[in-house]
């Protein structure tokens, strides 16, 4: 019998990528194998978002365009789990019957039983829990890059934006233990990897379960005691949150980049009262006041949502001064879209499309003009950039690659140079000088001014990607122990 083959398409934040790895080791574990390129899959997983415009269409268009290769081959399979399965539920199987399982966020290490059993019955199996039972980070995962891992330190949100369905569909807050978190992390540089990010919806409330406001600040800490660990990022926090504590271990932890992305989502205090964002412009500035105190050096990146329900041209020009006066290296701006479930879809003032892309349209203009500035500044600086799989080659005429400085930036280098006598891969780090800035990204296309080959550049070459068993397995959870058993740079492992 051959083996089954799997595929898991993926939609949304680095969370579902993140729960992607972790379907694929699920898989891997009970036996299937990854599917080759331009292959029909045995089983199709789409991990899909309810947060992003157009959810829904994505997904059934999908689904769609896979029902033809279902028709044809009936023992394939197709699942959907993620933020849209745990809102739609039954509603995926009515609306395309030909789907075999539906599973939720909470549930996502029954995958392959679900399978199994939908097969076995010959009918679709849809199971949606309603809180989360076990850590996702205890599941095996089969990681996409050589060098650089997902880390997640909670799962779920206590707020209670009104234009978030998240809290609806990932639960409350969990936060995870710290010893496992660094478990998760060690484990993860013994396969080679120099890069984490920490990730949670809201990162800096971590702690909150077992009475420490400060343990976010140690866990940087700790993550900077991990031997091999060479660069930490997290995303993403919320400034009401933010303690200085959080800054300090930034600017004091070698292997924390100086990188922060905290959104704002608006400059006015008024709409951010509408948002139920708990804090106020005046705070969010002092927080990067701070941070570029301790770290001059720091690219601050944001997310803000234009066209807000009410929103005024008087709110929208508060947005662009706290922009301004923000000076982010680079935003993510969004047009507000209803998303049924949440309190901002029925709030009045709905704005019309045409407003809200004119507003979206200057909002771009300036962000773009601060981000060349910062960047054209850079211009002369050599920079450290760890090669990525993920970004590849800038174009075949130049045969440049690809990597992220430590604060975040791309960077698009040419690998040559006297100090370059092995090529360069995916996972290696080299030092560049920057010769030409643009508004996304800068170019090194001067000759290299130094290359290190890496174990992660090895495992890049040779195909081979991180797995990690899952972390925790067989304990409870969440919180902390009775007892704890060692203390690592005053954040408890457990």
């Amino acid at each position: 019998m051959s083996t089954r083959t799997y595929q898991v398409r993926t939609f949304g934040c680095q969370m579902n990528v993140h729960d992607s790895e972790r379907l694929a080791g699920l898989l891997e574990d009970a036996g299937y194998a990854p599917a080759t390129e331009g292959a029909m899959p045995d089983v199709v997983v789409l991990n899909t978002c309810a947060v992003r415009e157009n959810a829904d269409n994505k997904l059934y268009g999908n689904l769609g365009n896979l029902r033809p290769a279902k028709l044809a081959n009936p023992g394939m399979q197709i699942a959907v789990g993620g933020c849209l399965a745990q809102k739609d539920r039954g509603d995926i199987v009515r609306r395309a019957p030909w789907v075999d399982v539906v599973f939720g966020t909470h549930n996502i290490g029954a995958l392959p039983v679900l399978l199994d059993r939908a097969r076995h019955n010959e009918q679709a199996e849809v199971e949606i829990l309603e809180s989360l039972e076990t850590f996702p980070s205890a599941l095996p995962a089969r990681r996409d890059s050589a060098h650089a891992g997902w880390v997640s330190i909670s799962v779920g949100c206590n707020n209670t934006c009104t234009f978030c369905i998240v809290p609806s569909l990932r639960g409350r807050e969990k936060d995870r233990r710290p010893g496992d978190v660094l478990a998760e992390v060690r484990a993860l540089v013994a396969e080679g990897v120099l890069e984490v990010t920490l990730l949670g919806q809201n990162v800096n409330s971590y702690g909150v379960e077992f009475g420490d406001r400060l343990a976010f600040g140690k866990l940087l800490r700790a993550c900077g005691t991990v031997d091999g660990l060479e660069r930490v990022r997290f995303t993403s926090p919320h400034p009401k949150d933010f303690t200085d504590d959080v800054i300090a271990a930034m600017a004091e932890t070698p292997n924390v980049c100086h990188q922060l992305h905290m959104p704002l989502q608006s400059g006015s205090d008024r709409v951010l009262k509408e948002m139920r964002r708990s804090y106020r412009s005046a705070r969010y500035l002092s927080i990067i006041d701070n941070v570029r105190a301790a770290m001059p050096d720091a690219a601050i990146t944001t997310d803000i949502i234009i066209g807000f329900p009410g929103e005024t041209e008087d709110d929208f020009q508060q947005t662009l001064d706290v922009v301004r006066a923000a000076r982010f290296s680079s935003a993510f701006t969004f047009q507000y879209s209803k998303r049924p479930g949440t309190p901002a879809a029925s709030l009045p003032g709905q704005l019309p499309k045409e407003v809200v892309q004119e507003r979206f349209d200057r909002l771009i203009a300036v962000q773009e003009e601060a981000s060349w500035a910062q960047n054209r500044a850079l211009v002369g600086a050599t920079v450290e950039v760890l090669v990525s799989t993920g970004e590849g080659r800038k174009d075949a005429d130049t045969a440049r690659l690809s990597g992220r400085s430590r604060d975040g930036r791309l960077v698009h280098f040419t690998p040559a140079g006297d100090v370059v006598d092995r090529s360069v891969r995916p996972g290696d780090v080299v030092h560049a000088t920057v010769t030409y800035a643009a508004p996304h990204h800068l170019v090194a296309d001067g000759p290299l001014v130094a290359h290190r080959r890496t174990r992660a550049g090895d495992n890049a070459e040779e195909g081979v990607r991180p797995r990690t068993p899952g972390v925790g397995l067989g304990l409870p959870s969440f919180g902390p122990p009775a007892v704890s058993t060692e203390q690592v740079a005053g954040c408890a492992v457990r």
